[in-house]
């Protein structure tokens, strides 16, 4: 496995990734507010940035791309990956809940 060093740099790389994850995800799943749009993108980028590093690593590593790839390109589709799927995990079972939920008074 690649040794991704932990620096100014790697945290802006992380962030990029995350906010394009994250951005992605609200295009593919519009949020019905402005509320759900805030809590999704800043969902999506504390689990990009948490979660990038091994996501980038296992993603390189099943893909047998571990030689093929720089540290920061590594870390840029990881993290985009972790934000991308966070949310759409987590808004899946928003809706879900919703749809499924007790409304007062019906």
């Amino acid at each position: 496995m690649a040794h991704l060093p932990s620096d100014t740099s790697m945290l802006a790389t992380k962030l990029v990734g995350a906010s394009a994850g994250a951005a992605v995800s609200l295009v593919y799943l519009l949020p019905k507010t402005r509320r759900e749009a805030a809590g999704r993108f800043f969902t999506g980028l504390a689990c990009g940035v948490i979660f990038g590093g091994p996501t980038g690593l296992w993603a390189a590593d099943r893909l047998a791309l571990s030689d093929l790839l720089s540290d920061a390109e590594i870390m840029l589709a990881g993290s985009a990956a972790a934000s991308l799927c966070a949310w759409w995990a987590l808004g899946i079972l928003s809706r879900l809940a919703d749809r499924y939920s007790e409304k007062p008074g019906a």
